[in-house]
């Protein structure tokens, strides 16, 4: 009857290491975040704009080549 107790505690202590590690690998994460969110908030939009074809920069590139267009042919 003892070693089964011993066992069950051994093992209710190991999951309460598990929790713990969770718990500061969360806190770790959260304060990364805090710290650095606005410039990971950047750097994914940027990425985000990209892999969405630029769609910004896409109406400036085709204002510019109308544009120079026109002067080809305007004068």
């Amino acid at each position: 009857m003892m070693m089964g107790k011993m066992k069950k505690r051994k093992e209710g202590q190991a999951m309460v290491e598990y929790i713990i590690i969770v718990a500061v690998v969360a806190i770790a994460a959260l304060v990364i975040f805090g710290l650095f969110g606005d410039t990971i908030k950047k750097k994914l939009g940027g990425a985000v704009d990209e892999l969405d074809g630029g769609s910004a920069g896409k109406d400036a590139a085709s204002e510019k080549s109308l544009e120079q267009l026109q002067d080809l042919g305007g004068d």
